[in-house]
């Protein structure tokens, strides 16, 4: 078998920041935040619900969990860190935000933890795995479970992936007996006691999912522990019949693992590759996120994003696809292919592809290395586009559309700049508020607040609403959030004894 260069990218663009992004950035007087100031192009009805992005490149500041309305309006920004997976999921019947925080590595994948917050974004759970890893710089962690799955369950569980590495000989591959490669593996983590109930490795399955028909080429620089082979890159779990469904994007295949752990059969992007026929419209390749819907005895419905790309390979455009998969006569009818011809996209890596609802058919797509994320109709035509960063210089790993209600448990944050000898301009926030729609302005002449003076009613605009108020010399000032006029939240008390506008108070509140 003559097999590619190892140019077929390991990286996976996961380390970004070599290329240059000019895409502009927000400045807030509330917050220390510099999200992406998103762009938006909306040409029909789209279903409820806010973006929700985990961007990274070469802006630290706008690198962590945000959320945007459709409007391009910031709603919530999380703290400033790494993350993968942001997204409301069913935890007990309640609608949850799920994250992983942590650190990636330049080779694809990454260590870390996953994050559980309920509407008021309090940490409800923090779901860390152990155990007996090697990593390719040597270093231990506290928590190895890895950025590309967090899938809650129906039974309350997490489904998390992890990569492992390992010594191996690699000869049939045109490698060394001393070699190193990533071993690929997924658990099923109980959320409230953090037990791993079930694990599975896929080099314990070699047999089944032999390394010479994986995709990803082998090259000279290949094979140490600090630049491992990655045979297999497990990208997405999901509970199936009696096991899982998982997705080897180096293998352009979908597996069914047993409970048992047996490998049940597989399901190949090209022709002749698994157990399944299928028609030609829906090839794939480097694909993403596999889902299961509609399961029973005879098949199921199944949906994925097709990257059909790698940073060195461009076979063809970037899709969403969707199959009705038929288990008595093993045959994978294609039934959906996503791809807005006025925006052909060509994503080299990362991406996902979300069912918004069965009643509209409507499916969100966020497109991975490239920093954009689509709302299909029913009718497979592009509805939404938002787009956050300059191609290939900011990603997300997935992109999702979320309806989402909360109210955070932390104040709203108020910025008082004086511009006369009686005029202030008041700045006021509340970060990752959803519900309130207007702002009422008290002053004071105490400090506690007390006594208060109703000064202006403000509409909400966007993330951060602003007003210039007159004949206030001197006292305090003290903001809050009302949904109608049903108060939801209040600022700290300002003061108005403060600094001109080049310097600006501090907020009242951190955002947590």
């Amino acid at each position: 078998m003559v097999r590619p260069l190892f140019a077929t990218c390991s990286a996976l663009l996961f380390s970004l920041g070599a290329l240059a992004d000019n895409w502009p950035f927000m400045t807030l007087q509330t917050a220390p935040f510099a999200p992406p100031d998103v762009s938006i192009e909306k040409s029909g009805v789209t279903d409820p619900g806010y973006i929700f992005i985990g961007p990274r490149g070469n802006q630290p500041a706008g690198t962590a969990a945000l959320i945007y309305d459709e409007d391009g309006n910031l709603v919530y920004q999380g703290p400033t860190e790494v993350t993968a997976n942001f997204k409301v999921q069913k935890l007990f019947n309640e609608d949850v935000i799920t994250f992983w925080a942590g650190d990636m590595m330049k080779l694809g994948f990454g260590y870390g933890t996953v994050h559980i917050l309920d509407d008021t974004y309090r940490e409800i759970y923090t779901v860390t795995l152990k155990g007996d890893f090697t990593s390719p710089d040597g270093a231990s962690r506290d928590s190895y479970i890895d950025l590309h799955e967090s899938r809650v369950t129906s039974r309350n569980t997490l489904l998390v992936t992890a990569y492992n590495v390992i010594q191996h000989d690699l000869s049939v591959i045109g490698g060394r007996p001393t070699d190193h490669m990533l071993d690929s593996k997924f658990y099923e983590i109980d959320i409230a006691t953090n037990e791993v109930v079930f694990e599975w490795s896929t080099f314990d399955h070699i047999a089944d999912i032999p390394l010479e028909e994986s995709k990803q080429g082998w090259g000279d620089d290949v094979g140490s522990q600090e630049t491992p082979y990655d045979a297999y890159h497990i990208n997405s779990v999901e509970l199936f019949d009696e096991g899982y469904i998982i997705s080897l994007r180096h293998y352009w295949s979908g597996y069914y693992i047993h409970n048992n752990g047996t490998v049940m059969w597989r399901l190949g992007g090209e022709p002749g590759k698994g157990d399944f026929e299928l028609d030609r419209n829906g090839e794939f390749s480097w694909q993403h996120d596999i889902r299961i819907y509609n399961e029973t005895q005879e098949g199921f419905a199944m949906t994925l994003f097709n990257n059909a790309n790698t940073p060195s390979s461009s076979v063809a455009a970037t899709t969403g696809l969707s199959f009705d998969v038929d288990l008595v006569n093993f045959k994978a009818k294609t039934t959906r292919v996503l791809n807005d011809t006025d925006d052909v996209i060509h994503s080299v890596s990362q991406g996902s592809y979300q069912l918004l609802s069965e009643h509209t058919g409507h499916v969100a797509m966020g497109y991975g290395s490239i920093a954009e994320v689509k709302e299909f109709d029913a009718d497979n035509n592009e509805v939404l586009t938002v787009k956050f960063g300059e191609p290939n210089a900011v990603a997300s790993y997935r992109g999702y559309k979320c309806q989402w209600k909360a109210t955070p448990f932390w104040k709203p944050a108020v910025v008082v700049q004086r511009t006369g000898p009686s005029t202030v301009v008041v700045h006021m926030s509340w970060n990752g508020a959803t519900e309130y729609d207007n702002w009422a302005v008290y002053s004071s002449a105490y400090s506690d607040g007390s006594d208060p003076k109703f000064q202006a009613l403000v509409n909400r605009a966007g993330f951060e609403s602003t007003i210039e108020l007159n004949g206030l010399s001197g006292g305090f000032l003290q903001v809050i959030a009302r949904k109608g006029d049903i108060p939801l939240g209040s600022s700290d008390v300002a003061s108005l004894e403060i600094a001109p506008a080049d310097e600006p108070a501090p907020t009242s509140s951190a955002a947590a």
